[in-house]
C-alpha cells in the first residue's frame, strides 16, 4: 500500500465510501509485479460516470461512446477512472452473435475478459489488499509471457492495433510473445492498414518514446509489422546498412529517454525514422550540393513525406513541414561542419539551435560523435505542438459465460507490494 500512489488511494477510499467498488487496475498492477514504479495509476468502478463525477468537482468526463473521468489534482496529475465495461459481439465466438446497438457497463469479469493482455488484465482490492485474476495474467507474468486474452486470430481480426500493443509489452519488460500470438500477428499484420490512422500514429509515437525503440524496431521488422506502419519503407525494403542505421539512430534516442530527456516534438522523431529513406533515395546526407539543388531535393522530400507518411499517420501540416525541413537542414549542418563548429553565417540561422541537437544525435549513431567533442551542442530540442487525436470509439456489448476468478492474497505470498515480486 505505502508504494500506491496517495492520491490513487484517496479516489479508491471515496469510490468506496460511496459504496461503489473500486479496484487499481492494469498497467500498475503489472509494473508493481515488475518491480517497477507506475507512471500512471488507473482505476475501474461499478460507478457511473456521471456517479463518479459528482463524487470528485475537480473532474470532468471525456469520451463519446464510452466515457471515462478524469480527476485532476495539483502539479498537474491526473486520475483516469473508467466504468466497468461488458463485453462486445466482437470479443465472443458465438456464432450468433448480434451487434448491440450500444455500448453498455459490466461487470468485473467481463471488464478482464475485454482488456488486450492477461498482463494488463489484473485488479487490485485495497480492502483486503488482493489481487483479482480472471485470465491467468499472474501466471504468464511468472512466466515472462505476452499472451492476448481470448483467442488471438479472433481478438487481432477485430482490432489489429492489438498487435502493436504486444510487441510494446514484450520489449519494454524483455518478454517473449506467447506462441499462438506471435502467428496471430504475423497473419493480421497487413490488416493494420486498415486501422484508423490517428491510431497508429499514437501507438508508434508512444513506443518511440518508451526508451526501447530499438528493439521495438527489431521485433517490428521480424514481425512483418514496420513496413506496413511507414508505407514509405514499403515498396522498398530496408537493407542490412538500413536497418543498422536506424537501429543506431533509436539507440541514441533511447539513451536520451531513460535519461530522462525525451523529445516532445513529434516531428523530431518521425524525422529519426525517415534519415535512412533519405539517405538512400537522396543520398541527402552524404552528398554535398549547392543551396538550390538542395532545395528540391528537399521539395521532393516533403512530397514524399506527404503521400507515405503523413496521409498514412494522419500528421498535421505543421509536423510534416518541420521534418521536412529538419532533414534538409541537417545535411546543410553536416556539408558545413569543421573540426571546431560551423561558420557564423549559419550558427545565426533560426533554425540551427534544433538542426544542431538531430545533428549531434546523427553524429553520435554513425559513430562520429568524438570527432566533435569541442562542439558546444544545444541540449534540447522545442516541440512542434500537434492536435490531440479522437479517440475512437468502444465497441457494443455482449453477455458471454465468463470463468472463475483467482483470487491471490498479498498477505499470504511474501516478496512485493501485492506479495507478487519475483
Amino acid at each position: 500500500m505505502k508504494d500506491i500512489d496517495p492520491d490513487a488511494v484517496f479516489v479508491l477510499n471515496r469510490l468506496d465510501e460511496a459504496g461503489f467498488s473500486a479496484y487499481l487496475v492494469g498497467g500498475s498492477v503489472r509494473d508493481f509485479y515488475l518491480g517497477k514504479i507506475p507512471k500512471d495509476f488507473d482505476i475501474s468502478t461499478n460507478a457511473r460516470p456521471g456517479q463518479v463525477r459528482r463524487l470528485f468537482p475537480r473532474s470532468a468526463i471525456i469520451g463519446r461512446r464510452f466515457r471515462l473521468v478524469e480527476v485532476f489534482f495539483p502539479g498537474g496529475k491526473i486520475i483516469q477512472i473508467s466504468t466497468l465495461r461488458s463485453l462486445s459481439e466482437h470479443d465472443i465466438d458465438s456464432p450468433d452473435s448480434v451487434l448491440a446497438p450500444n455500448n453498455t457497463f459490466g461487470t468485473i469479469e467481463e471488464d478482464a475478459q475485454r482488456r488486450d493482455l492477461t498482463i494488463n488484465s489484473l485488479f487490485f482490492d485495497i480492502k483486503d489488499e488482493s489481487v483479482i485474476d480472471y485470465v491467468g495474467g499472474v501466471e504468464d507474468l511468472q512466466k515472462g509471457l505476452i499472451r492476448l486474452i481470448g483467442n488471438p486470430e479472433r481478438r487481432l481480426h477485430t482490432d489489429p492495433v492489438r498487435a502493436l500493443r504486444a510487441i510494446r509489452h514484450a520489449v519494454r519488460s524483455g518478454f517473449m510473445i506467447e506462441e499462438a500470438t506471435w502467428q496471430a500477428i504475423l497473419h493480421h499484420c497487413q490488416k493494420l492498414s486498415l486501422c484508423p490512422p490517428s491510431r497508429i500514429r499514437d501507438e508508434i509515437l508512444k513506443d518511440l518514446r518508451s526508451g526501447a525503440a530499438a528493439n521495438w524496431l527489431e521485433m517490428c521488422l521480424g514481425a512483418g509489422v514496420f513496413q506496413v506502419i511507414f508505407p514509405l519503407y514499403r515498396d522498398t525494403s530496408m537493407d542490412a546498412s538500413q536497418i543498422a542505421e536506424q537501429t543506431a539512430l533509436l539507440r541514441v534516442l533511447d539513451r536520451l529517454c531513460q535519461n530522462g530527456k525525451t523529445p516532445k516534438a513529434d516531428s523530431f522523431l518521425f524525422s529519426l525514422l525517415v534519415i535512412p529513406y533519405a539517405e538512400r533515395k537522396y543520398q541527402l546526407f552524404s552528398e554535398k550540393r549547392p543551396s538550390a539543388t538542395l532545395y528540391q531535393i528537399g521539395k521532393k522530400l516533403r512530397a514524399d513525406i506527404d503521400a507515405e507518411l503523413a496521409q498514412p499517420l494522419n500528421l498535421a501540416r505543421a509536423v510534416r513541414q518541420e521534418i521536412a525541413a529538419l532533414l534538409t537542414q541537417l545535411a546543410t549542418l553536416l556539408h558545413h561542419r569543421t573540426a571546431t563548429g560551423w561558420p557564423k553565417w549559419l550558427r545565426g540561422k533560426s533554425y540551427f539551435a534544433g538542426t544542431a541537437f538531430l545533428c549531434h544525435l546523427y553524429l553520435e549513431a554513425m559513430g562520429e560523435e568524438t570527432a566533435f567533442s569541442k562542439i558546444k551542442w544545444p541540449e534540447t530540442l522545442e516541440p512542434v505542438p500537434v492536435p490531440s487525436p479522437v479517440p475512437p470509439p468502444a465497441s457494443p456489448p455482449k453477455t458471454a459465460v465468463l470463468p472463475k476468478p483467482v483470487l491471490l492474497v498479498g498477505s499470504e505470498r511474501p516478496g512485493g507490494i501485492f506479495g507478487l515480486r519475483k
